[in-house]
């Protein structure tokens, strides 16, 4: 797997998870947790690895996160100003948005017509990836390690080889013959 870049400072990283948190919520990590807003039970995107996922190179935007996360911050002082209410300064802008906040902004920047659309879905889209697949770890390591996506969808385990195999057919049935040529290891010969 390509290796992680690491991201400047804290605001920006915060600023990233709350994204990612916007996309799939999760739990609180501790009480004073400012970018994870809590709003449900059980983790989401952050503890699934978005962040982890987000820096890896494969993804083509590990280079540029400190700009998006600027990017995001700006909308957010947009938003903020349309919308008056007492700004935390504490943290970055978008960290400072009520999850509702968050994701209103979140939907008018990922709404077809908007100029940045590509680039706040592709956020979106690894988000959900990093929760969904854990795509950023080797599967067997992700579900040895607990991932929570992968629990959370029932995700089977491998075989004590490491091979995933499934002896029932999903629809009670084999759908095809197997042709005669084909070898032990599922290959043609």
């Amino acid at each position: 797997m390509s290796s992680i870049q690491p991201l400047l400072n804290q605001d920006k990283v915060s600023t990233l998870e709350a994204f990612a948190d916007t996309i799939v919520p999760g739990a609180k990590r501790y009480e004073e947790d400012r970018a994870v807003a809590g709003v449900v039970p059980g983790p989401g995107a952050v503890a699934a690895g978005a962040l982890e996922l987000l820096q890896t190179a494969a993804t083509g935007l590990s280079d540029s996160l400190d700009e998006f996360a600027d990017a995001l911050n700006a909308h957010a002082r947009l938003y903020a100003a349309a919308e008056p209410a007492d700004a935390d300064a504490a943290v970055p802008p978008f960290v400072a948005l009520s999850y509702t906040e968050r994701t209103h902004l979140v939907t008018v920047l990922t709404a077809p017509g908007h100029p940045e659309r590509d680039l706040w879905v592709s956020l979106a889209l690894f988000s959900n990836m990093a929760f969904d697949t854990g795509a950023h770890l080797h599967t067997a390591d992700a579900i040895a390690a607990g991932h929570p996506g992968l629990a959370a969808l029932g995700f089977a385990p491998p075989s004590e080889d490491g091979q995933w195999r499934f002896p029932d057919f999903s629809y009670g049935r084999p759908l095809a013959r197997l042709h005669p040529d084909t070898t032990p290891s599922g290959s043609l010969a």
